[in-house]
Parts: structure tokens; C-alpha cells; sequence
């Protein structure tokens, strides 16, 4: 498994119309209707304390991540999303790395986001790069899939 090229969507990336697009397919693909930004994908974007990560094989978006900092303390990874068909081969991890990263830049104390306890993998991932369970949130996605709350705290040094 080579490294994995994360590419940050710029508000004046080129051909970002069609990098938009193509997400917002596979987000419509990998979601229910409800838990889907597909419908609101550009509003996200358009707001200024938010950003897109994404990574491309062949010419192909495979996964992305969604991220935001809502307040000056905390940050929320929104969404972490890798085609099925191009898991566990690190793009997810990459991902997510990424995203802690530039969340790091803002001096945040904290990263919050939310998953689903029966998967697995996803939890795996984000217990591995340190988030810890706060607290489960019963009907987070629907009346019956309910969700963890996880976090990772930054040293504040």
C-alpha cells in the first residue's frame, strides 16, 4: 500500500464544479436520504469555517471528509466517507489524518463526530488515531441506530 494523495477542495479549485458533483454521487450512493448532505452539499461548502478533503485514484474520487469548526474550541469531522469497493487500503485513515490536521492549525481543543456503533471498521479507525467514546446517543440517525459520540482533545501547550 503506496501513500494516498489527500487534495483539499479550494473555493477556486479547477474543475471544482465536477469534484462537487462527483461527491456528492458517492454521498448519495453510501447514505440514506436522511443522513445525507447531498441536498445542502454547496451550502456547506459556502460556509467559511468548513472544509473538504477528498482522494482520487485514476482519475476517480474514492472517499472524502467533511470538517468544520464551529465555535474557537471545537471542531466536528461532518462526514468521512470511502467507496466501498476502495476500502482498507488507507484512504480513510489518510482522510481523517488530514482532517485532524488542518482542524490542529485552528488551536481547537477538541475534534467531536458522531458513528454509527455497529460499524466496525469506523470505530476502529477513529479509536486508533486516539478519539475516545463520550457518550451514546440513542436515536442519533433514526428512531432505531443510535450513535456514539467520540472525541479527541488536543494538549492545550
Amino acid at each position: 500500500m503506496g501513500s494516498v494523495a489527500v487534495m483539499e477542495l479550494q473555493e477556486y479549485s479547477r474543475n471544482r464544479a465536477n469534484i462537487v458533483k462527483e461527491i456528492v454521487k458517492l454521498e448519495r450512493k453510501m447514505f440514506p436520504k436522511h443522513e445525507s448532505l447531498a441536498r445542502s452539499f454547496d451550502e456547506e461548502l459556502k460556509k467559511k469555517n468548513s472544509g473538504l478533503l477528498y482522494v482520487e485514484v485514476e482519475g476517480e474520487i474514492v472517499g472524502y471528509a467533511m470538517y468544520s469548526w464551529p465555535s474557537s474550541l471545537s471542531a466536528s469531522i461532518t462526514k468521512l466517507a470511502v467507496k466501498e469497493s476502495c476500502r482498507r487500503q488507507g484512504h480513510g485513515e489518510a482522510l481523517l489524518k488530514m482532517a485532524i490536521s488542518k482542524c490542529r492549525t485552528r488551536n481547537l481543543q477538541r475534534i467531536m463526530l458522531h458513528v454509527d456503533p455497529l460499524r466496525t471498521p469506523a470505530l476502529s479507525l477513529y479509536k486508533k488515531l486516539g478519539f475516545k467514546v463520550d457518550n451514546l446517543i440513542e436515536s442519533y440517525y433514526s428512531a432505531d441506530r443510535n450513535a456514539y459520540r467520540m472525541y479527541l482533545e488536543f494538549d492545550c501547550a
